[in-house]
């Protein structure tokens, strides 16, 4: 379904947002307080405009409740982010997206109208230092600290079933599914044997991925699992013998 989406301010981020927005096919129209700038993207989009957005006239009207996004994509005056953000709440605006750059600005964004806020440098670099990591082949922010992680599989697991790691409880994360190569195996069954050469799609909360990376960590869970086990088949082997000795 076709979005309607208002994107203001034509820096290095909005644009990529239009870009991206217009390759979707939604219904944009771009603006930009310097006509040097809008002239250069005109060719690009349907519609564009030269004007400056805190003037509360100029938001009045652009009509904003008709837009199903606006995007506030300043990157160099984070005053008039404020501002603009306020503005288009004020007048009716559906869903106000706002750009930061610091924990600060997205306390006084959101107190000011902003439905949503972004950290586009800090979620690159956050994304790019994880897929750095050993291990972490590629990584999806959900929020809240959790995420979904595409990992090697953990050479303690290699040979093991989904069912005899007792994944889920013992490390706090769910399979959603195994590559291997170019095939998914999506949300593969209880008795799927990790091979070598798996790689593991994940979720589960940041903390606990480190640790299933974390050979020492995935080590001390093996070793209580099999202790586990062991502690299990005795109380099996022992309620079987009081049932034997009951009976005779």
């Amino acid at each position: 379904m076709k979005n309607s989406v208002l994107i203001i301010g034509m820096g290095k981020f909005g644009q990529y947002i239009a870009e991206k927005m217009k390759e979707f096919g939604n219904d944009i129209l771009v603006i930009d307080k310097e006509e040097e700038v809008i002239d250069a993207i005109s060719p690009l989009y349907d519609n564009t405009l030269v004007a400056n957005c805190t003037n509360e006239l100029v938001i009045k009207s652009l009509g904003v409740s008709n837009f199903d996004y606006c995007i506030v994509a300043i990157s160099d005056d984070f005053q008039a982010s404020l501002e603009i953000t306020n503005l288009l709440k004020e007048n009716g605006a559906n869903y106000v997206i706002a750009k930061a750059e610091r924990d600060i600005q997205e306390k006084f964004l959101l107190r000011n109208g902003a439905d949503e806020v972004v950290f586009p440098d800090r979620d690159i670099a956050i994304k790019l230092a994880v897929k750095c990591t050993e291990d972490i082949l590629d990584y999806i922010d959900l929020g809240d600290e959790y995420g979904i992680f595409e990992i090697v599989a953990p050479a303690q697991w290699i040979k093991k079933s989904i069912r005899g790691l007792n994944v889920r409880s013992a490390f706090n994360i769910n399979i959603l599914g195994i590559k291997k190569g170019n095939s998914l195996n999506a949300l593969p069954g209880p008795g799927y044997v990790f091979q070598e050469g798996d790689h593991v799609m994940l979720l589960g909360k940041a903390d606990d991925i480190y640790k299933i990376t974390d050979e020492d960590s995935i080590r001390k869970t093996m070793k209580k699992l099999k202790r586990e086990d062991l502690r299990r088949r005795l109380s099996k082997s022992n309620k079987e013998n009081n049932k034997k000795q009951h009976n005779k």
